[in-house]
């Protein structure tokens, strides 16, 4: 038996259409086997084997000193919750937890593997952190084995967050590269790390899970295009003035230096702990954007 956390969501959704086993399935709403708050509730739990950690409040950047605590109150709290009702209903054998490679802290950076400091100071990152620390802890002390994915940007059918605000101006046009779109980022097929837990889970470890190729903005923006005509490119020096006319405008407009500077940055994570321990071997996001239409 499988308790699955987060079923509504991006990855969760993915969990369930991927496994032939019997999942109960968790949220704040829906039409779920258990529908609870954790982040204000200790949920009543089933007796199972696995639990897979997958809710929890999504990376963006936080406006208000509320949002802030909302990433502590959902990933901290709601975690501490979710074991505390574990040692009420009995204690399962394996537990997944779905982490986030923001934990490392770092905007730019290649081949960052699992042994990296944790220097996350945003409210997101440090969250993780906290989380991550909880479930190890909570697993050692009882006896559970513990593993911890490490994600980077999750790729699939009809994708939240920034690759779905790219495929939508891609296909609506007003996309554009910056600095010809070199900047290779880590990314990984939902599908494979829904396909993965089932593997990791017996095993334990923290693993960081990526697709090894990095696909760079230019790569990425021709793959999603259904015409493959290849984007508009913005030379990084306008991209520099308007990072600076950001700077000096605030919260007006979207974009700033540090802005501009993550997006022409590399920031990739190395997998080859997965793929030596236990045979990681993922789809191309590549090869997949070109198969699939993402809409």
């Amino acid at each position: 038996m499988i308790l699955l956390t987060g079923a509504n969501g991006f990855l969760g959704k993915i969990i369930l259409q991927n496994s032939n086993e019997k999942i109960y399935t968790l949220g704040r709403f829906g039409d779920l086997d258990i529908s609870v708050d954790l982040s204000k509730n200790i949920p009543i739990l089933p007796k199972v084997d696995i639990v897979i950690h997958s809710a929890g409040k999504a990376h963006s950047i936080p406006k208000t000193d509320s949002e802030k605590k909302g990433f502590h109150d959902v990933n901290v709290l709601g975690t501490s919750n979710l074991l505390k009702g574990l040692e009420k209903s009995g204690l399962p054998k394996q537990f997944v937890f779905i982490s986030s490679v923001s934990v490392y802290g770092q905007e730019s950076g290649n081949n960052i593997c699992e042994e990296h400091a944790l220097l996350a100071k945003d409210p997101y990152g440090l969250s993780k952190i906290e989380a991550e620390q909880l479930v190890k802890n909570w697993c050692d002390k009882n006896q559970v084995t513990c593993s911890i994915l490490r994600l980077p940007l999750l790729v699939g059918k009809k994708p939240p967050g920034n690759l779905g605000a790219m495929i939508k101006a891609i296909n609506k046009g007003y996309y554009f590269n910056i600095g010809g779109g070199t900047a290779k980022k880590s990314m990984v097929l939902a599908k494979d790390v829904a396909c993965f837990i089932l593997t990791v889970a017996p095993i334990g470890g923290i693993y960081n899970l990526t697709d090894g190729l990095h696909p760079s903005f230019s790569e990425l923006s021709l793959a999603i295009s259904k015409n493959k005509i290849k984007q508009f490119n913005l030379p990084i020096y306008a991209a520099k003035i308007m990072g600076l006319v950001g700077d000096f405008l605030g919260d007006r407009v979207p974009i700033n230096s540090f802005k501009i500077k993550k997006i022409t940055s590399d920031l990739t994570f190395d997998d080859s702990k997965a793929r030596k321990l236990l045979n990681w071997k993922p789809q191309s996001i590549l090869e997949f954007l070109k198969k699939e239409d993402l809409d």
